[in-house]
């Protein structure tokens, strides 16, 4: 039933500017429910950033989820240059001081036309189990003004991470997404949010329909 839905939803999503591409769920997982989540959009454009984490809040506004916009929790400072290892897990250790469940992070990590395919896509294929080796591995977006060419069809991907005591934060659902020829900034996010709950709410992580009795995380 779930593989008949994603395929209903992917012919759905078909006509927008953005597409699922794949979609990886922990097969250890099979509901999870957040109170606190941090909401991450990484982007080189902080216009863009802020569109973004405010839209996807408002999805949680609606839900009755508290969610913060990792705008209001990094300072400037922290995105402006590559942060070790060690600076990393710190903030992790805050999120967890302070309540917060999980992360939804987001980012595009490459882009392509329809003709050429370059290798500036990094790890589109690699499935980051942590939050920390995932923010490492695509944190210079923020500040690296050659991460991106410009090509038409941008690879994004969003992923939910587990906030759990005593364990790193580990992958619980990822989806790959294409954005193509995005020429309205507020329609191509608006496609993008739609897309993200309704595939994460089939998959009973967060959002989800009918009333369950069990919730089960990491």
């Amino acid at each position: 039933m779930k593989r008949t839905f994603l395929l209903f939803l992917l012919a759905l999503i078909g006509c927008s500017s953005t597409r699922l591409v794949s979609n990886w769920k922990n097969p250890d997982i099979v509901l999870f429910h957040a109170y606190k989540v941090l909401i991450v959009g990484m982007a080189p454009s902080e216009e863009a950033r802020v569109a973004f984490e405010s839209r996807m809040q408002k999805e949680f506004e609606k839900r009755g989820i508290e969610s913060v916009r990792s705008l209001d929790l990094f300072d400037v400072e922290f995105t402006a240059s590559a942060r070790s290892d060690e600076e990393i897990l710190r903030v992790e250790q805050q999120l967890l001081d302070k309540d917060f469940d999980a992360i939804l992070f987001n980012k595009v990590v490459g882009s392509q036309d329809k003709h050429t395919f370059r290798k500036k896509i990094k790890g589109i294929n690699q499935l980051f189990q942590t939050f920390s080796d995932d923010y490492k591995g695509h944190q210079d977006i923020y500040y690296d003004e050659d991460y991106y060419d410009g090509f038409t069809v941008y690879h994004a991907e969003t992923s939910l991470f587990c906030i759990c005591v005593d364990k790193e934060m580990e992958l619980i659902w990822r989806g790959a997404i294409d954005i193509t020829d995005p020429t309205n900034m507020e329609k191509t996010i608006n496609d993008y949010v739609k897309l993200v709950i309704l595939a994460m709410e089939e998959q009973d992580l967060i959002f989800y329909k009918g009333s369950k009795n069990e919730v089960t995380g990491l």
